[in-house]
């Protein structure tokens, strides 16, 4: 098996591969999709479209906007890949590792809106489209499904086809939190712990919460959800988080979600009971 760690995508990918030249196939796979899905890059589709408004998109497009349209209804709206504009207005509108530095908050905002029909995307007036964690999913889950690789792993998102693999997770400070005996199956870790900086008298981070238009206020600083495929795990984990206090519950109500794991910001684990696998 060949493991193979680059960067794309603005986060880390892992991969496994069976040979040199199937982990060259996932890198230039990878760098493809980027061009798709990129909000950084102001020549991908997706940036194209956000300053169009309104056009009909790529299969690819198309389909990760399909798990956004999922993403939005399976968490009653709480995560939107409309708060583009949001993420933005806090500063976070180029690559985490350029650097951050809006000097005050942007003006409250929660109204946002998009659509999409028979392959035609249309985006209200002052939406933006931040693909974000879905995305990273979506690559990982059609890497794996279409035999490309074993595992990939991107920023948190993994998927697996190996029976045997296990995940530890960590906490944001690289201290252990919890043991996953995964196999065949996917995992999301989403956290409010990286990627901050600061505005105005208040930390931020890139986390929107879309009922208010603000980085999420939450006890819990990081949320792992197990789950059949990286995009859901991943729609999963930022839900969860973002539900606060009662994330654990609602996961509870998810049979969609095989089992969620939250770091508290006192540093508490709790987890659900694990699901079998669909």
């Amino acid at each position: 098996m060949r493991t193979d760690r680059f960067h794309a995508m603005g986060t880390s990918y892992e991969s496994h591969a069976k040979d040199d030249a199937t982990a060259s196939e996932i890198r230039e796979r990878v760098s493809g999709y980027e061009q798709t899905f990129s909000r950084f890059d102001p020549l991908s589709e997706l940036s194209e479209l956000n300053v169009h408004r309104r056009g009909r998109v790529s299969p690819d497009l198309q389909s990760v906007l399909a798990a956004a349209v999922w993403a939005r209804s399976a968490t009653d709206g709480l995560v939107d890949i409309g708060v583009g504009g949001q993420v933005v207005g806090w500063g976070y509108d180029r690559p985490f590792d350029s650097g951050q530095e809006p000097s005050i908050p942007p003006p409250a905002s929660a109204g946002f809106g998009w659509s999409i029909d028979h392959g035609v995307v249309t985006l209200e007036s002052g939406t933006l489209l931040d693909l974000g964690g879905i995305a990273k999913g979506w690559v990982c889950d059609r890497l794996v499904e279409e035999g490309i690789a074993d595992m990939v792993s991107a920023g948190g998102d993994l998927r697996s086809a190996e029976s045997d693999l296990v995940v530890e997770i960590v906490d944001h400070a690289k201290e252990p939190v919890a043991s996953v005996d995964l196999g065949s199956g996917a995992l999301a870790t989403s956290s409010r712990m990286h990627r901050r900086w600061a505005v105005g008298q208040r930390d931020a981070h890139h986390l929107i919460d879309p009922r208010t238009g603000a980085p999420a206020e939450t006890p819990i600083t990081q949320a792992t959800v197990v789950a059949d495929t990286a995009m859901a795990a991943e729609v999963g984990a930022k839900a969860v988080l973002l539900q606060g206090a009662n994330g654990l519950a609602w996961a509870d109500t998810k049979p969609w979600i095989r089992q969620a794991i939250v770091v508290w910001h006192d540093g508490s684990v709790f987890a659900t009971r694990e699901r079998a696998a669909a």
